[in-house]
This record gives C-alpha cells, structure tokens and sequence, in this order.
C-alpha cells in the first residue's frame, strides 16, 4: 500500500453534505491518488451541523497547484478544502496561538470603543486598512488611540459585555487544554479583553496591549511595548523556548497582515476569515466554517498507526 504524503480535509457547514463527486474528480483530473477517505469526528455542539472528510494522498506532485485548484472548489461550493503535509496533520502540538480581535471575537475591539467615543467611522477606516496591510500597524495603533482620549473607562465593561464569539472556540478552546495543548492570546488589541476571555474560555496566557487610564478615562496613549507583528512573533518564539518545543510543535491562528510573522514561524499556521493579502501567503485557510476547523486539521494516533 502506498504511503500517503498529503491530506485534504473538507468542512462543510452543512451535515451530511461531503462534496465527494466534486474532490474525487479534482483528484482524478491532477492524477492524484486517493489512499483513503475518512469521516472526521465533530464536538456534539456541532453534530447537526458540520460534515467533514479527510482524504489521505499519494502521487501529489505539484502541491502548490493543487492547493490553487482546492481553493476554487471551496470557492464554489462555500466549503473548506485545506490541504497539508501528512507531517503537518500529524505533528504533536503542544502550543495553540492566537490573535483575538476578528478570530477569537467577531468584531475589532477598537472599533468598538471608537463609536462610543463618536469617531467609530474614522477609527473603522484606518483598522481595516492596516488590517489589509496598507498601513504600518504601530503608527496607525497610535493614531487610533489618539482618537479615543476621553473616553470614559466604563465603555470598557460595556464592550467587554457584549463581545460577539466566534463560532466554535469554545468548543476549540476546551479541546486542546483536553489535549494538554497550551493556549495563547497574541493581540494588537486590548490586555481589558484578553483577560475577559481568559477568565471565560481559560486560556492559559494573554499578551496584548494596556489602554492608558487616567482618572477614569482614556488618555490616548498605550502603556508598554504595542504588540504589532514583530512582537507577536518574538512572543511566540519566547513561549515556545519556554516549554522547550519545537516551532513545528506551535498552530498559529490570525487574520490581519500584523499576523503574519507568527503565522509564518508556526508548524501550523491558519488563516481565519483572513484579509487577501494574508490568505495570499498562508498555506492553511478557513473561511467558511468557525474556528472549530482548527480541530479538523489535527490527526489523530489512529490515523498515524495507519500507514
């Protein structure tokens, strides 16, 4: 039998909806072999609403455009068709990474705080725009920041309240620390949301930016280091050195341009809803299902006792 060296994994935000006809002929047409096909197992939150098949490939001998070709399927069908090394789906994680503000909630935090200081639309333009890469995330952080002086500390708890969940951390979250996998939040955004997500959801450790307050309002400053994209990196770097890991041991999950010096430097990086400019230059990305996709492109010791 021949020994797989790629896996696609198909996830359907539909149950019982595989697409198998569609991916058997793209396999058929790239001359790919189909080793197996396998159901993935889903959290019970998700049993009536996910479907999700893992096909394990030999014969793969242009990766990259089989992943161009992927794409466009998961296009059409509104599915998604991640693609990875057989080394990759197997690896034994041991660090899970993340980028908050539109990945672990569905909305930029400061965003939000800018439209109860009146200037959300000002402060949404310039977000997306470094969000896309267009801007230098530091210069166009404190620009924000600068906007939002005099607001009172209470939008805090009020934002905080109300932050929109992404579908399936929960579920995402209480998986690895089952596994014994320690998480991380990486954020550009605020440590006041961070820890509220840690207090609810447990993540083992937060790294993110603190508002300047003063007599109960913002200053419009930041105090320490801004973490942009260079400090995500370096601090996943630092935790990884921490447990004595491997980066090939690390997933790392973001969606804007500051993310992607982690995602780049992660054995597993994941583009989440990501920005063009990010999907572009990862090789992992989810769109259509939520971040309990992170799951699926996790291999079990079953599958490795397989071949």
């Amino acid at each position: 039998m021949a020994v797989p060296s790629h896996a696609v994994t198909v996830m359907s935000p539909k149950v019982d909806t595989y697409h198998d006809e569609s991916l058997r002929a793209l396999f058929k047409a790239v001359s790919v072999d189909v080793i197996d096909e396998r159901i993935v197992s889903v959290p019970r939150a998700f049993e009536e609403k996910r479907a999700v098949k893992t096909y394990l490939l030999s014969n793969v001998s242009d990766a990259a455009q089989l992943r161009v070709r992927l794409e466009s399927v998961a296009d059409t069908l509104s599915v998604d068709c991640v693609l990875q090394s057989v080394s990759v789906r197997l690896e034994n994680y041991r660090l899970a990474v993340f980028d908050m503000d539109s990945t672990l909630i569905q909305c930029e935090v400061i965003d939000r705080l800018a439209e109860l200081a009146g200037v959300g639309e000002a402060v949404a333009a310039i977000t997306e725009r470094a969000m896309r890469g267009e801007l230098d995330f530091q210069g166009s952080f404190r620009e924000r920041l600068g906007m939002l002086r005099g607001l009172d500390e209470s939008a805090l708890s009020e934002v905080a309240a109300n932050l929109p969940i992404t579908d399936g951390m929960p579920e995402l979250i209480l998986t690895l620390r089952a596994r014994g996998v320690r998480t991380a939040i990486l954020s550009g955004g605020f440590d006041y949301f961070a820890r509220h997500l840690q207090q609810h959801y447990g993540f083992d450790e937060i790294h993110a930016n603190r508002l300047d307050i003063a007599g109960g309002k913002a200053t419009g400053e930041v105090v320490g280091d801004i973490v942009d994209g260079q400090r995500k990196k370096y601090l996943l770097e630092k935790i990884a050195a921490e447990l004595s890991i491997e980066h090939s041991q690390v997933i790392a999950v973001g969606d804007g341009a500051n993310d992607l010096p982690m995602l780049a430097t992660a054995g597993l990086g994941i583009a989440f809803e990501a920005k063009p400019i990010v999907r572009a230059q990862v090789e992992h990305n989810i769109r259509h299902i939520g971040l309990d996709g992170v799951l699926y492109l996790l291999g079990s010791s079953r599958e490795s006792n397989a071949f």
